[in-house]
C-alpha cells in the first residue's frame, strides 16, 4: 500500500447514495437497480433518481465511433451536467481506456471525475496494479470481469459469453477475486451463467451487479435502450418496459396536430399589452 495519500474523493452529499449505501444494500440482501442511459440525456438519470434506482453507470455521449479525445474533452462536462440534474443517484462513471493507460494518468483522471461529481470510477479491464494504486489514493473503482465491451472485445474474439466452462468460471472468479483484494469496492459482471453469477456474488464481499447475467447477483443493470423498447429486436438479457418512440411520437403527433389546426397556442398562452400602449405602439408602427 502507499504511504503517501494525495486525492480527495468527490463532495459527501446529504441523501446520496454512497459506495457504504451499495454495501449497506447488499449485506442486508436487498437488490441495487443500476440504470445506464448510453448517452441518453441527463433527464433519463433525473427520472431514473426519481423512480429510486440506486447506480447510474455513465458514460459519455457517442456512437462508438466517436474520436476519444473528444469524449476525454467532454467528461467533465457531461458529469457536471447529469449531477446537477440527479444529485442523489450513484453516479459510477466509465472512464476511457487512454484515461488510465498509467497508474498516475487514472489518478490523475480520476480525482478530476470525482471533483466533478462521480460516486466511483469503472475503468473497465484496468490492471491489479493501477485498480491498487486508485484504491490507494481514496479513489472509489468498480471493477468488471465476464464479457468487456468496445474495442476490447477483440482480445475475447467478440462479446460473447464467459464462463460456460467450470475452467473459464474460475477465471472469471480469480480475477473479481483480485480486484476485490486490490481494493475494488465493487463490480459489475456481464454475460456470465447465472449460476456462475450468483456463486462469485455469494463469495466476494463487495456488491456485484449483474448485466446480461441473469437475475442473481446483488442486482443487475439495464441500458435504457433495452428497457425503453428503443432497440427493434432487444437481446435475450432484455426486457422493454415501454416503447418510447411510440409514446413520443404520439405526444409529438397530438402537439403538431393542435398547432396546424389552430388549438395551440391559446389565448391563456401568451398574455396581452396595455390598452393604451397597444394603441401606441400600433400608431407608431404604422408610421414607421
Amino acid at each position: 500500500m502507499s504511504e503517501e495519500k494525495k486525492v480527495s474523493s468527490s463532495r459527501v452529499v446529504k441523501g446520496r447514495k454512497s459506495i457504504n449505501y451499495l454495501q449497506k444494500l447488499k449485506d442486508e440482501g436487498t437488490p441495487i437497480v443500476q440504470m445506464c442511459p448510453a448517452g441518453r440525456d441527463q433527464y433519463f438519470t433525473m427520472a431514473a433518481e426519481m423512480a429510486g434506482c440506486d447506480i447510474c453507470r455513465l458514460t459519455v455521449p457517442g456512437d462508438g465511433k466517436s474520436d476519444p479525445q473528444q469524449q476525454i474533452d467532454i467528461a467533465p462536462w457531461w458529469i457536471q451536467t447529469v449531477r446537477r440534474a440527479a444529485p442523489y443517484i450513484h453516479l459510477n462513471f466509465y472512464m476511457q481506456t487512454p484515461t488510465y493507460a498509467s497508474k498516475e494518468k487514472a489518478l490523475e483522471y480520476g480525482s478530476y471525475y470525482m471533483n466533478c461529481g462521480a460516486d466511483s470510477l469503472l475503468p473497465m479491464g484496468i490492471s491489479n496494479e493501477t485498480l491498487e494504486y486508485m484504491a490507494d489514493n481514496y479513489l472509489p473503482v468498480f471493477g468488471h470481469v465476464g464479457a468487456l465491451s468496445g474495442w476490447q472485445t477483440n482480445r475475447q474474439g467478440g462479446y460473447k459469453r464467459m464462463g460456460r466452462t467450470a475452467e473459464e468460471a474460475m477465471k472469471v472468479y480469480r480475477m473479481a477475486y483480485e480486484y476485490q483484494e486490490c481494493g475494488m469496492m465493487a463490480m459489475t459482471i456481464e454475460l456470465t451463467p447465472i449460476e456462475v453469477t450468483n456463486a462469485i456474488a455469494k463469495k466476494l464481499r463487495v456488491p456485484v451487479i449483474s448485466i446480461a447475467a441473469g437475475g442473481a447477483a446483488d442486482g443487475c443493470e439495464m441500458v435504457d435502450f433495452d428497457t425503453f423498447g428503443m432497440i427493434p429486436s432487444a437481446a435475450s438479457h432484455a426486457k422493454s418496459y415501454g416503447n418510447f418512440f411510440q409514446w413520443a411520437t404520439q405526444i409529438y403527433g397530438a402537439w403538431a396536430n393542435d398547432v396546424r389546426t389552430g388549438a395551440y397556442p391559446e389565448d391563456k398562452h401568451g398574455y396581452h399589452m396595455d390598452e393604451a400602449e397597444l394603441d401606441k405602439f400600433l400608431n407608431m408602427l404604422e408610421h414607421a
